[in-house]
């Protein structure tokens, strides 16, 4: 089926083709390229800002991965299962466990460095929820930077791989059968490639990220608008598991009126035994959970919130002073250097700390091959729904999961290249909704909108409160449509729209679920409720429809294609 939406854009004025064209540039967008380069020929990376600004350059965990003796996927499968509360998909889980080691250990060969011990084996530390120590880090605190570092000097090294930067992505192509046949993209530069164009390919990898810029206050990357969804949803796909996002419960706090992204405070310091503690120094996560501080994120989450509204603290405080300044400088020197940016020394002092949006569970939903339920349209890291993270993901899971599912499309891009199953696609002109665009400014009441009604603490209410909200943004952008006074296409207003939809699809799922599971915390609905729950929520745009539709019912994967 062609898509069903597009945005108001103008015509493309130029035109460049490939074999297979990614969409974005961190862990999962550039193992892709580079691994379906081996395969099929001709390559293009499109990303929004420079090569290396995605949201992996910021991962300051580490990977996760049962490389460590005594340790076994089995044992990491467990852990994923307990913290995805009930909604992880086991067999996208077994997958994960069972070939991330030796994917990670293809990393290295790609030029990857992490930490290591005097031997020369990786050094492994823990975080929240895992019962060993498997988490691999480079630089202390820096390793989404040295992943990231690694895998653009392979791709800027491969000629196969073209690349194109300060592009925006708009909305898929597809050929008279509905099958992906390419993108439509504004480049933000000057030369042949200016403005708005379109890529031809014969099928398209989705890896924008996240969505966490719907939010106030996210560790996210300015980029991070929720693109790929909106795009997906606008093609026709069904996104799954949106009401998850995970709220990080160590952010650090700069003040009630802090905007756009928040510096993180790695899970891996409370990894390394710093403790969290009230303004009266009580360690309050002990007794609530049998690993305290490094219970799994949505429980330490709702913890630290707990201990604000009973004591009215608009924060808590992370207590690592018994680290010593050694310990600092040589494994968080990153996270040192950020609080002591904001005049905070953590050497000598209690670090503020609050829950901030910094992950989507949810996303497009794939198989464990990475196909959508768009022939031709893939999706991996982020902006995926593999069914791994279920409720809540498991901390350092992330770019473990980017690593395998990108590595699996560049599989199947390579097993359906060798059988003729890729021939080139014309795209095919379509009848598809125009989607009005909202004026730039409407980007900061989506944000308030969202931290307001369906931020950590959700009702009814307040999420009611927030679709209305959101629907009367709509209805003002459609006025101005009809009318012709429609705000200008350009980078703000598409990112504008994109934040919209995003943000309307996932308080749509999140007013349906009426429950408290992972990190989906109802305060109208406290209890997690199997019976009626365990199961997940799909959302669509129907054709001629002007929001998204969530339906509950089980999710499988989708069908062969």
């Amino acid at each position: 089926m062609p898509p069903t939406h597009r945005l108001t854009a103008p015509a493309p004025g130029w035109t460049a083709a490939t074999d297979v064209v990614v969409v974005g540039s961190g862990v999962a967008g550039l193992t892709a390229a580079l691994r379906a380069r081996a395969a099929v020929g001709r390559v293009m990376v499109v990303t929004k800002a420079m090569l290396d600004d995605g949201s992996t350059r910021w991962a300051q965990g580490g990977i996760a991965a049962a490389l460590g003796e005594g340790d076994t996927p089995a044992q990491h499968l467990e852990d994923t299962l307990v913290a995805g509360a009930g909604l992880c998909d086991e067999e996208a889980v077994r997958v994960l466990v069972t070939e991330g080691p030796d994917a990670v250990r293809r990393l290295i060969a790609t030029g990857a460095s992490f930490d290591t011990t005097d031997a020369g084996e990786i050094l492994l530390t823990r975080e929240g929820g895992h019962h060993r120590r498997r988490i691999a880090h480079a630089g202390g605190d820096a390793t989404g930077a040295e992943i990231s570092r690694a895998l653009v000097a392979a791709v800027r090294a491969d000629p196969g791989i073209e690349v194109v930067e300060h592009a925006l992505v708009l909305d898929l192509l597809t050929d008279a059968s509905g099958h992906a046949a390419g993108i439509t993209l504004h480049v933000m530069g000057e030369g042949q490639r200016d403005g708005v164009g379109a890529v031809h390919a014969r099928a398209v990898v989705l890896a924008t990220g996240g969505m966490g810029q719907v939010f106030s206050a996210t560790t996210n990357p300015a980029v991070s608008t929720g693109d790929g969804v909106a795009l997906a949803l606008r093609a026709g796909a069904e996104v799954a598991d949106l009401e998850f996002v995970q709220f990080h419960p160590t952010v650090l706090w700069l003040g009630p009126d802090a905007e756009g992204q928040q510096p993180l405070v790695s899970e891996a310091v409370r990894g390394e035994g710093a403790h969290l503690v009230d303004a009266d120094g009580v360690r309050f996560m002990v007794g609530q959970h049998e690993l305290a501080e490094l219970a799994p994120r949505d429980i330490v989450a709702k913890g630290i919130m707990r201990r604000m509204q009973e004591t009215g603290a608009p924060h808590m405080f992370l207590d690592g002073r018994h680290f010593g300044a050694e310990m600092w400088e040589q494994r968080f020197p990153t996270i040192l250097a950020s609080c002591r940016s904001h005049g905070i020394d953590p050497v000598t002092g209690l670090v503020p700390v609050a829950p901030a949006a910094h992950y989507a569970s949810g996303g497009v939903r794939t198989d464990l091959r990475g196909r959508t339920t768009v022939p031709g349209l893939y999706a991996c890291g982020e902006v995926a729904c593999t069914g791994v993270h279920g409720a809540n993901r498991l901390a350092s899971n992330s770019l473990l999961e980017g690593l395998v599912f990108a590595e699996r499309i560049a599989a199947d891009l390579a097993a359906r290249h060798a059988a003729g199953d890729l021939p080139e696609r014309a795209p095919a002109a379509g009848a598809a909704r125009t989607v009005p665009l909202p004026p730039p400014e409407a980007r900061a009441e989506v944000q308030r909108l969202m931290t307001a009604g369906a931020g950590v603490l959700r009702s009814a209410a307040s999420m009611r409160a927030t679709a209305d909200g959101l629907a009367a943004l709509a209805a003002e952008a459609r006025g101005q449509l009809a009318e012709g006074k429609s705000a200008d296409p350009r980078v703000e207003t598409w990112e504008a729209a994109n934040l919209h939809l995003v943000a309307t699809a996932l308080v749509g799922a999140a007013a349906l679920r009426e429950e408290t599971r992972g990190c989906h915390w109802r305060e109208d609905f406290p209890d997690r409720d199997d019976a009626r729950w365990r199961r997940h929520l799909t959302t669509t745009l129907p054709a001629g429809a002007d929001a998204p539709v969530t339906a509950d019912s089980p999710v499988t994967a989708p069908e062969e294609q």
